[in-house]
């Protein structure tokens, strides 16, 4: 019997762009670059890579719009807008089914990476995709577009297939343009909550290390410090690491303590001036023999070698498309679950790929506006798994099969505080759209 669940609560706010109108549908594929230039795109590998991977290592999984209270409902949701088809093949000649003991996964799925609104590294699941130019990367839509802040998308976008651990098996591959729906674009529309991400091709290191410590000018206030360091964390041109704010102190008879005795840095109007200390702030200790001067921001700036490795699917391969699918297929979804049940039980760890196997059916999430998803039976936890890839007609020999959808949200619909459904937007004939205009885009070299 076929089913339709309502889920809410999903926190939905509206992208920068959201004041615009415009018919819901895919004639016009909207784009954002990520980092357009060669240059940009070596300094956000550089970024990954930098500082032994730090940044890699201590990214958290993407807390935003995961967990959902559910209902059930008996009536509407999603259906085929023309007939059903599939894009690439896998060369399948029997898809597997969920009574295998033994799955092999995917070399496509692996997780990208990106800087929140929160200024801190994140990660979601993702998958490869085939395309002309073996260049294409499928997630959630707000894995890519930033959905808590102004920014339009999320910052320093990178794809790594089969991460594990600070370990990149075939290389870092920076995001260059992302493609999603017109709906999800501009109305936030979670019926359309997908995104297809052009990469360049892979890099790794050839040297680690960084282009020494950054210092900035001296501040006199807490807050223009604040201001700076948020600018120079939104610099998609640079790669920046450990950006803090201190203190800066000097000798009470000397300069301004940052290298300029007796004078202010030339460009910088907001200098502490040098003919008297300013006050400390409160909790702010200030040495014997030494004034309070200002406030600046330090960090690294970072300078890596990078090689190049190829494109993304001459290395790992890529999964085809599938739309228009009949509800109660079978699917196999492949990512990164992490996080607790709602029960505060840990079930995954987010650090290894797994898997799950579920039939289709209907789904709606008004709390985000989707009226025609579809879930599956699933056990994966909110935070890693959204962004993973449901499969249809997996092949386990050759771990290809066709993308029918990618994890947005999960969700507890038995009440008994363990998560048993994932859901995703229904791919049709405007996914394809959307797919069909990304894939026909070339990315290039990065070195």
């Amino acid at each position: 019997m076929k089913r339709t669940l309502a889920l809410g609560g999903i926190a939905a706010g509206l992208l920068a762009s959201a004041a615009i109108a415009a018919p819901a549908h895919a004639d016009s594929v909207p784009s954002v670059n990520l980092a357009n230039t060669n240059f940009a795109a070596q300094q956000v590998a550089a970024f990954w890579f930098g500082q032994a991977k730090a940044n890699l290592i201590n990214a958290t999984p993407y807390a935003v719009e995961t967990t959902v209270p559910t209902k059930h409902v008996s009536t509407g949701g999603v259906s085929a807008d023309d007939k059903a088809g599939v894009v690439g093949s896998s060369g399948d000649q029997k898809a597997a089914t969920g009574n295998l003991k033994n799955i092999n996964l995917p070399k496509t799925t692996g997780k990208v990476f990106f800087i929140g609104a929160d200024h801190k590294p994140h990660w979601c699941s993702a998958t490869s995709v085939q395309g002309q130019y073996k260049n294409l990367v499928a997630t959630a839509g707000h894995c890519v577009y930033d959905t808590k802040s102004n920014a339009t998308t999320l910052d320093k976008w990178v794809f790594i297939p089969g991460y594990y651990e600070g370990k990149t098996p075939w290389g870092i591959y920076v995001g260059k343009t992302a493609y999603t729906h017109y709906d999800y674009s501009v109305y936030e529309d979670g019926d359309r909550d997908y995104a297809f991400v052009t990469v360049y091709n892979g890099v790794v290191p050839t040297e680690n290390g960084t282009h020494g410590r950054f210092v900035s000018k001296t501040f006199a206030t807490k807050k223009e410090a604040w201001d700076y360091k948020s600018k120079l964390q939104s610099d998609k041109t640079t790669g920046w690491s450990k950006l803090d704010i201190e203190p800066v102190f000097g000798d009470a008879n000397q300069g301004n303590g940052d290298g300029h005795h007796g004078r202010r840095h030339h460009d910088s109007p907001s200098a502490a001036p040098t003919e008297q200390a300013l006050q400390a702030p409160a909790g702010i200790t200030v040495p014997q023999g030494k004034r309070f001067l200002g406030w600046r921001v330090v960090g690294f700036k970072l300078s890596i070698g990078l090689k190049d490795v190829g494109t993304l699917g001459s290395n790992v391969g890529g999964q085809g498309l599938a739309y228009n699918q009949k509800i109660g297929t079978g699917i196999f979804e492949f990512g990164y679950p992490s996080g607790s049940h709602p029960d505060g039980n840990y079930a995954f760890s987010g650090k290894t790929q797994k898997w799950a196997y579920g039939k289709t059916f209907k789904a709606a999430a008004a709390s985000i506006k989707a009226e025609e998803l579809v879930g599956i039976k699933s056990s994966f936890t909110g935070e890693g798994s959204i962004g993973s890839a449901w499969l249809y007609r997996y092949s386990n020999a050759k771990r290809l099969g066709y993308l029918n959808g990618v994890t947005i949200a999960v969700s507890d619909t038995d009440g008994n505080n363990r998560i048993d459904t994932n859901v995703s937007p229904y791919f049709d004939g405007e996914t394809l759209a959307v797919y069909k205009t990304a894939a026909a885009n070339w990315s290039g070299k990065i070195v």
